[in-house]
């Protein structure tokens, strides 16, 4: 499972990912002092779990919980006992005391474990696995099911033009359909479901190379009136690609 650690006290914090470290189907994949900055992370990366302390400044941790579309399992972490009539309203998997120990952490990802696997599947898969299981689908089945309008679609993945993100959503573009399917999805899990001939250009956008029509200055061009713009951060990227197919002189 991918968890975050929120403390505004660097050393809680540097304890907190110190015992996630030490729980074998937990991954750190990001630690924070404030809650801005792991809300930020958020709107850009997914995350399974997060271990939140509440009382920290500028934004707390109810508030930030209350702030995100579809937050992650949470555990929070506090020194005071008050609150916890307060998680539990927000239906948090496990309230934390401080001081805690190794073993109080792990019974609490326990919980978040057996809440995960309740809704994604009872079996976990190794990195290795996956990466099998993602080579398979690309040579033999060219398709993924996404869940919208509380059914599950399957589609083609050939025929997806592009897909853009929005905060916890994303709209995903199909050939020959001019509206958009919109999933509850973030761009990390979709970009890890796609074969290499779709690219992230942008924070917003990831494109099927295939249907790209043109490229002018900072911006791809799927169809007449469609122009999106490439980020800077994934710009040096998609020029290398564009320059390796480039036949000019």
């Amino acid at each position: 499972m991918r968890v975050i650690a929120v403390d505004d006290e660097p050393l809680a914090l540097r304890q907190m990912v110190s015992y996630i470290n030490k729980i074998p189907f937990l991954e750190c994949v990001g630690e924070f002092q404030s809650a801005n900055d792991a809300y930020a992370f958020l709107q850009e990366e997914s995350a399974d779990g997060m271990f939140c302390d509440i009382n920290m400044p500028d934004l707390n941790g109810l508030d930030f919980i209350k702030s995100l579309a579809a937050p992650p399992l949470v555990v929070l972490t506090t020194a005071y006992s008050e609150y916890a009539l307060d998680g539990y309203k927000l239906d948090v998997v496990d309230y934390l005391l401080k001081p805690f120990s190794l073993d109080d952490v792990k019974r609490a990802a326990n919980k978040m474990k057996r809440q995960f696997d309740l809704v994604n599947g009872s079996n976990t898969t190794t990195t290795s696995s996956v990466s099998q299981e993602k080579k398979e689908k690309e040579t033999a089945d060219d398709t993924i099911f996404v869940k919208t309008d509380y059914k599950m679609v399957k589609i083609s993945v050939k025929d997806i033009r592009y897909i853009e993100g929005m905060s916890e959503y994303l709209r995903i573009y199909m050939e020959d359909n001019p509206k958009p399917m919109t999933v509850l999805l973030s761009m990390t899990k979709m970009a890890e479901s796609l074969p290499p001939y779709f690219m992230r250009i942008h924070r917003s956008y990831i494109v099927n190379l295939n249907k790209i029509q043109e490229v002018n200055k900072n911006r791809v061009i799927m169809d007449k009136d469609t122009y999106l713009p490439i980020g800077d951060l994934y710009k040096d990227k998609f020029n290398e690609y564009v320059n390796s197919r480039y036949l000019g002189r």
